[in-house]
């Protein structure tokens, strides 16, 4: 019988339904993270030099291009912004005539970019709006109404995409060494609210591997493919032999070690300079949530992968093969690459999709920048629902598989697919490359429970205040609520901390936390009510 587990990630479900607040006026109401500077100069505290009706403010972003090509300056989002009708930024700037040199077109650009992306401007959208000098004045920035240009032509309309999550502010265009000053105050963006999905919430663990026993791999879970499925080489150019050796997969203090080496070893009567291992899990499933927290390997040549196959495919030394499922070639049963990095791209990580209607070098993929991905432990999510996938690592999606139309050619993605654990190593090897591994401290999959909020006999009535709240909050409760539990996350999914109601009035200190918005979720029996609290 498998135990019930709920996960902080597991939560986003019930994130929708709420206006995005994105805002700042540099007086401390703010709900955005950190602003951050591109080849120029900035102050988020400077004193407002030109206080007039429009803008009596006292404090404002002091802006300084001193001849930067790019002069920026932006933020990231914690979520990805929603854009549609009704659901401009805004923002007031002030150019002094005395603080600009050359001849660039007064203006001021708001872009939108993927800051998941190794390159973030490459699929950015763009309006740029002209400013009068010498006057504060506002200035919006309408992506459904206004004029617009998409860096990359090929790139849907902004209300259409899914995948921006940084704000960048530029003023007087890029590409020059003109300087310029200038003063920004009072942005603001409200997204409009979003529809809550009917999506299913994997919240009951269906099969999971913790490695908690030191020595050989549980042979229930997993099996060792070693079978050259063309007699003498792997696909793709694959130059390694895959073993069942413990020297290439072990488990020691609780993590994983699937190893890649260099070394002459002989097998099937094939001699190869490389040894590895590729895992099949002994589970399928069709829908729902997997979990892989692993370190990736290092090294010019290994490509290690997180990945998942029909378990239908016709792949001869496959453990489903070898069961008899095997009726089906490649691409026709799926392909879903949770995880793959390359070590010529160190930093790297990519999740694509392979499909009959796209493979081997799909359209259908998209990543993020992980700065210690081989130096660090990370969780490589798939919430696989039956309309789409969705990327993510460490709760940050960069990549969401949706075809709008949904066939065979498009989405052999409602029958059981299996998970493969590996790293390859293709020719293009670092001669001092020795050996790496993929370390794994756990792989979880979680399902739908059979629980039902029909059953439902808990209404909550909370009530949390102020709102906005600056550094204490108050959980006010009625008696029936007592021994109930809040949940409190951040936007990204993360918790935060965790309450039990014990009396009428519970304080929440969030004097420390970064401004934002936080959700408050009550859980009560197998309902759950959730309330955002903005922290200025």
């Amino acid at each position: 019988m498998y135990k019930l587990f709920i996960t902080q990630l597991l939560l986003l479900s019930f994130f929708t339904g709420f206006a995005q607040l994105l805002q700042d006026d540099f007086e401390g109401n703010s709900t955005i993270n950190a602003w951050y500077t591109d080849d120029c100069l900035m102050d988020i505290t400077f004193a407002n030099p030109f206080i007039d009706e429009l803008n009596p403010s006292a404090t404002v972003l002091k802006y300084e291009d001193t001849g930067g090509l790019y002069a920026n300056i932006g933020f990231d989002s914690p979520s990805m912004i929603n854009i549609s009708d009704d659901t401009p930024f805004s923002l007031k700037i002030y150019v002094p005539s005395d603080g600009i040199t050359g001849n660039q077109p007064n203006q001021i650009s708001l872009k939108l970019q993927n800051a998941n992306l190794g390159q973030p401007w490459s699929t950015q959208s763009e309006i740029i709006k002209p400013i009068s000098l010498d006057e504060w004045q506002e200035v919006t920035f309408d992506f459904v109404n206004d004029s617009y240009v998409n860096l990359d032509p090929n790139s849907p309309a902004p209300d259409q995409r899914t995948d921006f999550n940084r704000v960048v502010l530029q003023v007087n265009g890029e590409n020059n060494t003109d300087q310029v000053i200038a003063y920004i105050d009072d942005f603001y963006f409200e997204g409009e609210e979003e529809e809550e999905p009917d999506d299913p919430v994997y919240d009951e663990l269906a099969w999971a591997d913790e490695f908690d026993e030191d020595g050989a791999l549980d042979a229930s879970k997993w099996f060792h493919q070693t079978l050259l499925p063309n007699g003498d080489s792997w696909f793709n150019g694959e130059i390694q032999h895959y073993t069942d050796r413990m020297e290439n997969t072990f488990v020691d203090d609780g993590i994983m070690y699937l190893v890649a080496k260099k070394e002459n070893f002989t097998d099937q009567g094939v001699t190869k300079q490389y040894t590895s291992a590729r895992l099949n899990s002994k589970f399928a499933f069709t829908y729902g949530r997997v979990e892989v927290k692993a370190k990736l390997p290092t090294g010019v040549g290994t490509w290690p992968a997180i990945w998942m196959l029909g378990k239908n495919i016709n792949e001869i030394g496959g453990y489903w093969y070898i069961e008899g499922y095997g009726t089906t070639n490649w691409p026709a049963c799926g392909e879903i690459d949770i995880m793959e990095h390359w070590g010529s791209n160190q930093n790297y990580v990519q999740s694509a999709m392979h499909t009959p209607s796209s493979y081997g070098g799909t359209v259908n993929h998209g990543g993020q920048v992980i700065p210690t991905a081989s130096t660090d432990f990370h969780v490589y999510t798939l919430d696989w629902y039956p309309d789409r996938m969705v990327f993510s690592v460490d709760g940050v999606v960069h990549y969401t598989y949706n075809p709008v139309e949904q066939n065979a050619d498009t989405w052999p993605f409602d029958e059981d697919q299996y998970l493969l654990l590996n790293i390859a190593i293709i020719p293009e090897t670092d001669p001092d490359f020795t050996q790496s591994a993929l370390e794994i401290d756990y792989v979880r999959i979680y399902q739908e429970s059979t629980l039902s909020v029909a059953d439902d006999i808990f209404e909550s009535q909370l009530i949390i205040s102020p709102n906005p709240v600056s550094s204490r909050a108050l959980v006010k409760s009625p008696a029936e609520a007592s021994g109930s539990s809040v949940f409190i996350y951040d936007l990204q999914g993360r918790l935060i901390e965790t309450l039990t109601i014990r009396s009428a009035e519970t304080s929440v200190d969030m004097s420390g936390w970064s401004p934002g918005i936080y959700l408050f979720q009550h859980r009560g029996n197998d309902s759950n009510h959730t309330y955002k609290i903005i922290k200025q």
